[in-house]
């Protein structure tokens, strides 16, 4: 396809996840036609849980989605930790109102379909938008004019390709190579209960973080507190199955934390039997460079993040807001100049991220007597509080109206 020098620029965002489809509005917005594909047939019930912070929403507050995110979301009065057995608060961090009144912007809790549900339906209403479901890429070329081929044999080319499309990116190999992520070590747990089935099982509406040896456990509250959303994660080398809809036995699952409090026995004990499910942590180094030429990445498919500071998504969001500053206004010569600057932009924060994840992974696990200096620490501040302002206050928004560094 080829572009009228007067025609705006074009852009192809590989991924429908919560990264592309942010992309594809944030792009739109900013005077780009977007054209969003993706394999799956449709965007249906896949993951579970998201927690989606102030440097998030601020994002997604911007693109006019408000009023559908919070219809929908939960808001924790605050985050906390305790201990795996005897249920000790070690830390706890305020959200809610203060949160808000700090950052602006306030911490929702949503179901992952919830919130790619609300992007998709902007997406559609956005009349600079195509969305393309069913649609494989199989080949991509990154020299001269960016162009997709699709499974069916049809090529597809723009002035960008943006290539949101996980860990396992198609865009990522045709840039650098193939090169497998690497196993961490761990599997997660997740899946969903029925508030009503937890009634008195203790749960507090707060994100909690049970810190055991070897595992931790997470629980909030989804969909305007009617589920509860849970992810265990232990250390083991036995599963490295990476698809989020790979189900476990329930009864692993409770094995995995027998011995565990109470609260956090009730919730795996209720969990359903056809809907616990786990997948193998995979990780990726920084990358150095995200792109070439006309070409880019965004999300996982450039700093794939651990859920243990729950910026993942928050990451993708933020990058789709700075990719947009970037190219907004941005004349055809200008593009590669312009990807640059959103890689430099990018790559000290994200990076930055996936160590702070990486490092929390060991922190949580830590055994006696390691965890009891940990406590102490996390209990004088200087845990999940203190890492609050750096993370919530970034204004995306603003960053890709300034020069990188």
């Amino acid at each position: 396809m080829h572009q009228d020098a007067g025609a705006p620029l074009s852009a192809v965002v590989v991924g429908a996840g919560v990264g592309g489809l942010t992309a594809a509005l944030a792009l739109a917005r900013a005077g780009l036609s977007v054209t969003v594909v993706e394999q799956a047939q449709a965007l249906g019930e896949v993951g579970a849980g998201l927690q989606v912070s102030p440097n998030a929403t601020r994002v997604l507050f911007n693109l006019g989605l408000e009023a559908e995110l919070s219809a929908l979301a939960f808001r924790p009065e605050a985050v906390e930790a305790r201990g795996w057995r005897r249920g000790q608060e070690i830390s706890q961090a305020p959200l809610g109102e203060s949160a808000r009144e700090r950052y602006g912007f306030p911490y929702f809790h949503m179901h992952r379909a919830d919130l790619i549900s609300v992007l998709e339906q902007a997406c559609r209403a956005e009349a600079g938008i195509a969305l393309r479901l069913g649609s494989e890429v199989v080949a991509c070329a990154s020299d001269g004019t960016p162009a997709l081929v699709l499974a069916s044999g049809e090529r597809l080319e723009a002035d960008i390709l943006v290539g949101a499309d996980g860990i396992r990116s198609v865009v990522r190999e045709a840039l650098f190579g193939p090169a497998a992520p690497r196993f961490t070590g761990q599997v997660a747990w997740r899946g969903l209960v029925p508030a009503e089935r937890l009634k008195d099982a203790g749960i507090r509406p707060v994100a909690s973080l049970w810190m055991g040896p070897g595992a931790h456990f997470v629980h909030y509250f989804v969909r305007g507190g009617t589920l509860v959303n849970f992810v265990g994660v232990v250390e083991r080398d036995d599963w490295r199955e990476e698809s989020w809809s790979s189900r476990g036995e329930a009864a692993d699952l409770r094995r995995d934390f027998a011995g565990w409090h109470p609260t956090v026995q009730r919730i795996v004990e209720a969990a359903p039997e056809d809907g616990c499910f786990r997948w193998a942590l995979f990780d990726r180094d920084p990358l150095p460079e995200w792109g070439r030429g006309a070409v880019t990445l965004l999300g996982d498919a450039c700093h794939p993040t651990l859920p243990f500071m729950a910026q993942g998504a928050c990451m993708a969001i933020e990058d789709a807001a700075v990719l947009a500053g970037c190219l907004a206004g941005c004349g055809r010569a200008g593009i590669p100049a312009a990807l640059k600057r959103y890689a430099a932009l990018r790559r000290t924060r994200t990076a930055g991220i996936q160590a702070g994840s990486r490092r929390n992974a060991t922190i949580y696990h830590l055994p006696p007597p390691f965890s009891w200096a940990r406590n102490l620490v996390m209990g004088a501040g200087l845990g999940m509080g203190s890492t609050m302002d750096g993370l919530y206050r970034y204004d995306a928004l603003a960053a890709g109206t300034r020069p990188a560094a």
